[in-house]
C-alpha cells in the first residue's frame, strides 16, 4: 500500500525534487508527478585488495576485478537503499539519477540522488485538473 504525500497546512501535496523546470512539466505531462527526492549512500572498505591494488595500479596496466566488483557491489548497495526510499513514497520509479563516487584512500563512497516519481494519469491539460504550482519561498 502506498504511503500518503506531505500535505501543507492548506491540504495541498508538497514534495522535494532536483528537476529541473522543463523536465517537471514533460513529467507531469506525460501524467507523471514528483513524489520526493530520495538518495542512498554506502561507504565501502577496499581493505587488503584496495591498498595492494592502488600499490599495484601505477606498474600494472588494465583493469583490476576485486576492486571493479567492489565498487559495483558498494553501487548496487547505494542504488537499492534509494530504491527503497522511493517505495516508501508509494513511487512508480525514480528518474534523473546522480552517482556520485568519492575514492578516499581504502574507503570509497557512492551516493545516487534522484527524483521519485509516480504515475497520477492526470495531464497538466486535462480539463477540471488544477496544475501544481510552484512554490519558491524567499527569506529576507
Amino acid at each position: 500500500m502506498r504511503d500518503k504525500m506531505a500535505a501543507n497546512n492548506s491540504g495541498t501535496q508538497v514534495f522535494t525534487s532536483d528537476l529541473s523546470t522543463s523536465d517537471f512539466w514533460l513529467l507531469l505531462d506525460k501524467g507523471y508527478m514528483p513524489v520526493g527526492l530520495v538518495m542512498g549512500n554506502s561507504v565501502y572498505s577496499m581493505g587488503f585488495v584496495g591498498g595492494v591494488g592502488s600499490s599495484l595500479k601505477g606498474m600494472a596496466k588494465g583493469e583490476i576485478p576485486q576492486i571493479t566488483e567492489l565498487m559495483y557491489n558498494a553501487r548496487e548497495l547505494a542504488l537499492g537503499r534509494m530504491k527503497d526510499e522511493a517505495e516508501k513514497l508509494g513511487a512508480d520509479g525514480v528518474v534523473e539519477v546522480k552517482l556520485n563516487v568519492v575514492p578516499m584512500g581504502n574507503w570509497m563512497e557512492i551516493t545516487a540522488i534522484g527524483t521519485a516519481i509516480r504515475y497520477v494519469g492526470v495531464k497538466k491539460g486535462d480539463s477540471g485538473n488544477k496544475p501544481p504550482t510552484i512554490v519558491l519561498p524567499i527569506d529576507k
